[in-house]
């Protein structure tokens, strides 16, 4: 591992557990997405050397039109651990979190692997279930302003996820659905599953291809996110939070009390 790949783990780790912004512009911001992604690894181990686990794979720039907002011409990844994991109707910490916002996802549970080792398979085959999902993204750096490398060593701004319950993805066609994102009772984003590369099961074959290329494995049991359906809304202190997807249903969270300071 590099000096500046450790450096800049400790200190993105660090901004998460202390709830300190970390200032920038960063030396990462011209980094190459190899170190990127290579800070990005070192940030997971380090959760992972504290007990946590791997259980599952996000996208993100999964919208074309946030690929030309950031300039680039691809998805995305980063990495879910189970302390990212918000059960369904359960409360959000946000005094954790520096600036914490919502989104709306379409989730996929894997029932075989996909990636490294796992050519050939069909990516929708390898999947036991599709879900309504939110994310939780949370920016280590001050004003929730980076660029792409940095984005990408934060760990693609991952902080909590919350899945609704799962129905066979058989028979269900997830081109376009529609997607309701409320906060409050009040209707925060409209949206459809087409905004997701265009077809949500597009980000399963690109997740398989992500991970192949990083060496990973996608093991059954892992939740697949397969990218916002809307923008990104703020998520304030004791915010109720529910999203609904056509054919789908729905999943609820609620912000904690207090905000992170």
């Amino acid at each position: 591992m590099s000096e500046l790949v450790a450096r800049w783990a400790r200190a993105l780790d660090e901004a998460a557990t202390s709830c300190a912004a970390v200032a920038g512009p960063t030396e990462l911001a011209s980094v190459s997405l190899a170190e990127a992604y290579a800070v990005q690894r070192a940030v997971v181990r380090r959760r992972l050397d504290r007990g946590a686990s791997l259980v599952g794979f996000k996208l993100g720039f999964t919208s074309i039109a946030k690929m030309r907002q950031m300039g680039v011409h691809d998805v995305i990844h980063g990495q879910l651990t189970e302390d990212m994991r918000i059960a369904e109707g359960g409360t959000v910490d946000i005094s954790a979190l520096l600036h914490p916002r919502i989104e709306p996802e379409v989730a996929f549970l894997l029932g075989a692997p996909l990636g490294a080792g796992a050519e050939g398979v069909d990516p929708l085959a390898a999947v036991a279930g599709v879900a309504p999902a939110v994310e939780v993204i949370d920016s280590r750096y001050a004003g929730f302003s980076f660029t792409l490398p940095e984005v990408v060593a934060d760990n693609a701004s991952s902080a909590g996820f919350a899945v609704g319950a799962w129905q066979p993805v058989q028979g269900v066609d997830l081109d376009n659905l529609g997607v309701l994102l409320e906060v409050d009772g009040r209707l925060a984003q409209t949206g459809s599953t087409a905004a997701i590369l265009g077809h949500p099961v597009r980000s399963l074959a690109a997740a398989s291809r992500l991970a192949a290329v990083s060496g990973m494995t996608l093991q059954p049991g892992w939740v697949i996110l397969a990218g916002a359906a809307t923008a990104a809304v703020p998520l304030p202190p004791g915010a109720h939070v529910r999203v609904c997807v056509t054919g789908l249903g729905t999943v609820e969270v609620t912000a904690s009390p207090q905000a992170g300071v």
